[in-house]
């Protein structure tokens, strides 16, 4: 894992400001601490922060191979490396270095652009070829590491963060109202959008070229137009007839040994590193279960991480340490609060770069933390189980709202809903009635599943300017979703359309990123997430919905699939979702000095003019006052004081306070090491 950087001149010489390199490296150090290097020609510019995990020694970036033609700078692991260097060794490639990296090089040299469908793994890069001048870059199929894009001045700016091209010189994106709403309404922005104005990300399972002789779609806003587009790799799910269909026990149990044998095989090729590889243990099923086929299947000395919390109504150790003993683990937790949520809270939204809707990340940054602190630079997590095989409440309500739009008047079929959500039976009836029944004469809107969700969330939004409704520069968000989708997606039952939505919007654009990449990276350590190994992903989008969630139960097939490993207390545990106390964690002095200090008008660190304009200052007064004195009571205020603060943190750290950021992590030039440069 690593961060990237670069920047392509797209007419004529590449004009390279002082301390560039210096600054867009710098800035992603913790990315990778292990070492920063450059490389440039009359009109690229390639950095690389390393952290160094595959083949330590000689794996070195930017990287060519004897031709000097390509040169690569490239975040993440092919865990299929040793494979593909076998088979390229075969068709006359000769290698000299054991990396990954040197893989991607002669793939590229091998099948061009195809390259891509050749791997197992999680990637972002980017290649030069100094022949035809022209850059290709490329994401991984689920989004799992980021990459980010702006067209500046006649020139691409690409990096693993917006940090980095923030750091170029006289490059100065603004928060953007209509993208801020977006996050409050989804939370994450659609497709390749980002809450900065000029800034986009590739798309997952995209590549891209830039220069001569480009093949492929032209990119639409908010993509740079210099970008020429392929989607090499979306989700597939049967047509509603097939995921509905019977399915015998006989049949059933030889899928689960599938799952079990695609399982195994995703969770023992991301153990391939030259350092020590830990995992992650939340208590619940799915980090247990990879956790559990390491055990079973390898002889690696696993070491286990988890975090846990001081209020018991989040805490999770309970399960944690039965599973850890259960395998034999030697497992560490670090124990959260909310001062130590408040007390790094400005990092988290640091790392995040966009607005969240919750604190959880906070937690999870403590404990990449620890798992640094111990020196491991690699986790595997159980992250993507629940949007591949089914375990969220969102899926079962789409199953039961489907089918209750059949009889809208029915109370029996609504009173379903009690059985995902108990506490529904104190509830007046005319409540959920109302909250879930939501669009229920439109049961062939796209995005049915989803409309609860989003529109308890849509609130939020009336903290920002009227001029946030007018939506994101790129187009109404729907309509971009709506325009994105595949045209299988008509074909597929409720559950598969939810899972899509899910992946699309929720895995990559939050899950993955503000939880995952970000939190982790942000103390330089590698997550790895076995769930989302393609194979495994292709293979469960096979399965009919009627195995992956079995009359209401959850990840059924997946239960099935590792009952054997796990104690009954892991494997039939009610779901419990990871969350963290949320305004509460600013009610001491660390917190309510943050509250002070970002969300008050007055305040001697507040924002411009401009960037106070984004927000209704008088709503936002009355969230401060309502938040002090201890009535956000539901989850909306809850989401809405998370959101603001975020937001305006974001605005200032980005804004006034970017240039001190800077100022701590510009590389010396002693630490930046240059490959070579060429006239070519």
């Amino acid at each position: 894992m690593c961060g990237i950087c670069g920047v392509i001149a797209l007419d004529g010489p590449l004009d390279l400001p002082d301390q560039t390199p210096e600054r867009m490296i710098g800035i992603m150090r913790h990315r990778g601490p292990d070492e920063f290097a450059a490389w440039r020609d009359r009109s690229t510019f390639l950095g690389h922060a390393r952290l160094s995990i595959i083949d330590i020694k000689s794996g070195q970036q930017p990287m060519t191979v004897d031709s000097g033609r390509y040169w690569i700078t490239f975040n993440g692991e092919i865990f299929n490396y040793p494979e593909l260097q076998t088979e390229l060794t075969a068709l006359g490639h000769v290698f000299k270095t054991n990396s990954d990296t040197e893989v991607i090089l002669h793939s590229f040299e091998q099948w061009g652009a195809q390259c891509v469908e050749h791997f197992n793994g999680q990637f972002a890069f980017a290649i030069w070829d100094c022949h035809r001048r022209r850059l290709f870059l490329a994401r991984d199929r689920m989004g799992i590491r980021p990459l980010f894009l702006a067209q500046n001045q006649g020139q691409l700016l690409f990096a693993s963060e917006i940090k980095s091209l923030r750091a170029f010189p006289g490059f100065e994106p603004s928060l953007e109202a209509g993208a801020l709403a977006e996050v409050f309404h989804y939370w994450a922005n659609i497709g390749a959008a980002t809450v900065f104005q000029g800034v986009s990300q590739l798309p997952p399972g995209c590549t891209a070229f830039v220069g001569d002789e480009q093949s492929g779609f032209r990119a639409e806003a908010p993509l740079p137009s210099c970008l020429r587009m392929n989607r090499y790799w979306q989700p597939n799910f049967l047509p509603a007839g097939q995921d509905h269909r019977f399915v015998s026990r006989q049949e059933a149990k030889g899928m689960a040994d599938q799952v079990r044998e695609k399982l195994v095989e995703a969770s023992t090729i991301r153990l391939r590193a030259d350092v020590p590889v830990g995992a992650y243990l939340s208590g619940g099923l799915d980090s247990s279960a990879t956790s559990a086929i390491i055990h079973k299947y390898t002889d690696h000395h696993l070491k286990t991480f988890s975090v846990g919390f001081e209020d018991p109504v989040f805490d999770e150790t309970l399960w944690q340490k039965e599973m850890a003993a259960h395998i034999g683990t030697e497992h560490q937790i670090v124990t959260t609060s909310g001062d130590d949520i408040a007390r790094r809270f400005r990092d988290v939204v640091w790392h995040t770069e966009t607005p969240i809707l919750r604190t959880a990340p906070a937690p999870l940054h403590a404990l990449s933390a620890l798992v640094r602190k111990e020196n491991f630079k690699v986790v595997l997590t159980g992250e993507g189980a629940d949007e591949v095989f089914v375990g969220y409440n969102i899926f079962r309500e789409a199953k039961v709202r489907n089918f209750w739009s059949r009889d809208p008047e029915s109370k029996s079929r609504s009173g379903l809903l009690t059985r995902l959500y108990p506490y529904l039976a104190q509830s007046p009836p005319e409540f959920s009635r109302k909250f879930y029944g939501a669009g229920l004469d439109k049961p062939d809107d796209p995005l049915f599943s989803h409309r609860p969700r989003w529109n308890n969330t849509a609130a939020v939004v009336n903290f920002l300017n009227p001029e946030a409704a007018n939506g994101h520069s790129a187009g109404p968000a729907e309509e971009r979703l709506f325009n994105s989708l595949p045209k299988e997606f008509s074909t597929w039952g409720p559950v598969a359309k939810a899972q899509y939505l899910e992946m699309t919007t929720f895995l990559s654009g939050y899950l993955l990123s503000s939880q995952g990449d970000r939190m982790l990276m942000g103390n330089s350590v590698e997550g790895r997430f076995p769930f989302l190994d393609h194979n495994l992903v292709e293979f469960a989008g096979t399965l009919p919905a009627s195995v992956k969630l079995q009359s209401l139960v959850e990840k059924a097939i997946l239960k099935d699939s590792v009952a054997d490993l796990l104690p009954d207390n892991i494997l039939k545990r009610p779901k419990q979702p990871y969350r963290a106390p949320d305004s509460a964690s600013f009610m001491a002095s660390e917190g309510l000095s943050l509250v002070d200090r970002f969300l008050a008008q007055e305040s001697a660190e507040s924002l411009t003019e401009a960037d106070q304009g984004l927000w209704q200052s008088k709503r936002v007064a009355g969230l401060v006052r309502k938040m002090k004195a201890g009535k956000l009571v539901s989850a909306r205020d809850n989401m809405a004081f998370v959101a603001v603060l975020s937001s305006r943190m974001l605005q200032y750290d980005f804004g006034p306070g970017f240039e001190k950021r800077v100022a701590k992590t510009v590389l010396k030039s002693p630490e930046l090491v240059w490959r070579h440069e060429t006239q070519t």
